[in-house]
């Protein structure tokens, strides 16, 4: 068996009994990246020399007993995590040369762990899109099909884990970004309860939505990095003080008993039939393990699309503000003065996905429309944070589709930015809540990967991890790899 399609726990195990080094299993995914990225597109920055000598230090710790089971795991980082030393962009040419001088909280915390760094991974800019499309270094391609997208805005690391190009890979969700591009390379992607991992060292994109989470093939991989990079960070004001439970020691494959909330609202209307009957289908193997199916309505769910990108623009607007070309980031060429330097340096630095948010933000923002949208907006959103937990008391799990349709070809919805932000109908709700959400493979539709979505209440993260993992013991889509990189 090839050494890219061992799970987390296998490779560890290898490690740990000396079938292969550290070293060896960094230049098998190095060569594995080098081979395929200049199609996938899925890399920002390869970082090899970076990987061998993290290589290095996994297998001295190895071999003096001391290592975990992270220890010389390879992973990619999502290119939205400042990495101490290496060039960190969010895929913008804004940040085009910027090198970070210091790690965020997620690579410190997972570089802690031992794992190896092969690179930094694609994205939306700014984390702004639902097709990897808005990146400045062009789009990254869906290993299933290579004409088509892989979501976003995490897809350069959908892409990674999906061809296998690394085990797993780090993520960030702002309204559907991890959980989106895992559906459509039918992966696995889990986005915690907000404040559970910390956002230090994350650049932000809207403050109150954003939240790191980790794809890999299998809820157990999720599992295993999940454990390290989540905990209280003082540095992060919005991080929570609450106890991280061993969730790979959780994961149980019995859902006797359990309640599963079927969300009638995730079925009506615009969701495709075939998709509709992945779901159901996916919904019959709990059953046959012992699972009840309750029905739940959340009646507002239609409003959180629109929710969303009011508050998400507002918040973007304040965010980017930073980003003037005086301190850091892209300036342009000879300024005339102080207004000309912001003006030409924003302008030639944000792409159009960019600008249209900031602008939109900045609108909702001011003086007499503040009450009447973002007021409004916040107001909505406590709303369906209501609704949300009155299907908890019903149900101990909500699931449903991850995305309404399989990956679109590139390009396909490049001129209609509304059609675009409908991708995240089913995944944007969890984040205007702060609850804990994931997407699992549950099969395939004209050869397309589809997933299908969990969502619990707030820190039940063990809970969604056990529930995805009792569905992988009695299924095999997560083991699917495309033909073109098995």
């Amino acid at each position: 068996m090839s050494l890219h399609t061992l799970s987390i726990a296998e490779l560890a195990s290898g490690l740990q009994q000396k079938q292969f080094s550290a070293t060896e299993l960094a230049r098998h995914f190095i060569a594995r990246g080098e081979a395929h990225n200049g199609l996938l597109n899925a890399y920002i920055t390869l970082t090899p020399e970076r990987a061998l000598a993290d290589a290095a230090l996994a297998d001295a710790r190895l071999a003096r007993g001391e290592g975990g089971v992270l220890t010389g795991i390879p992973l990619a980082q999502k290119d939205i995590f400042c990495t101490d030393g290496i060039r960190t962009t969010c895929a913008s040419r804004m940040l085009d040369g910027f090198v970070a001088p210091y790690d965020a909280t997620v690579v410190e915390r997972l570089a802690a762990a031992g794992t190896v760094l092969l690179g930094k991974t694609n994205m939306d800019e700014f984390a702004m899109g639902s097709s990897n499309e808005t990146s400045y270094y062009g789009p990254v391609r869906n290993p299933w099909d290579t004409a088509r997208v892989p979501g976003g805005s995490s897809g350069g690391s959908a892409a990674v884990v999906a061809a296998r190009l690394a085990p797993v890979a780090t993520g960030t969700d702002t309204g559907g970004s991890i959980r989106q591009p895992a559906a459509l390379t039918g992966i696995s992607g889990i986005k915690p309860t907000y404040g559970r991992v910390s956002r230090y060292g994350m650049i932000a994109f809207a403050s109150s939505l954003d939240q790191a989470g980790i794809m890999a093939p299998s809820a157990e991989d999720c599992a295993l990095l999940l454990e390290v990079m989540s905990g209280f960070d003082p540095r992060d004001s919005t991080s929570v003080d609450v106890p991280v439970p061993a969730y790979s020691k959780q994961l149980t494959p019995s859902v006797q008993g359990l309640r599963i909330g079927v969300v009638r609202e995730f079925f009506e209307g615009g969701l495709d039939a075939a998709n509709a009957a992945l779901v159901k289908a996916a919904l019959q193997v709990y059953v046959d393990q012992g699972a009840v199916l309750v029905d739940v309505s959340c009646p507002n769910m239609g409003l959180s699309v629109p929710t969303y990108y009011v508050v998400a623009p507002a918040e973007c607007s304040s965010n980017l503000s930073r980003f003037d070309g005086v301190r850091f980031g892209h300036r342009c060429e000879q300024p005339k003065d102080l207004m000309d330097l912001y003006k030409r340096s924003r302008g030639e630095g944000f792409g159009a996905e960019v600008k249209r948010r900031i602008m939109t933000g900045t609108y909702l923002l001011s003086a007499g429309y503040y009450d009447a949208y973002y007021l409004k907006a916040q107001q909505v959103r406590q709303l369906i944070s209501r609704e949300f937990a009155a299907a908890f008391t019903q149900a101990d799990v909500l699931v449903g589709p991850t995305s309404p349709t399989p990956a679109f070809p590139l390009g396909n919805q490049g001129d209609d930015p509304i059609t675009m932000y409908l991708n995240d109908i089913y995944t944007i709700g969890a984040n205007l809540a702060g609850l804990p959400a994931m997407s699992i493979p549950c099969g395939f539709l004209q050869g397309l990967p589809l997933g299908l979505q969990l969502i619990g209440p707030h820190f039940t993260e063990s809970r969604l991890l056990a529930t995805a993992h009792a569905y992988q013991q009695a299924t095999d889509w997560h083991r699917r790899v495309p033909a073109a990189y098995v």
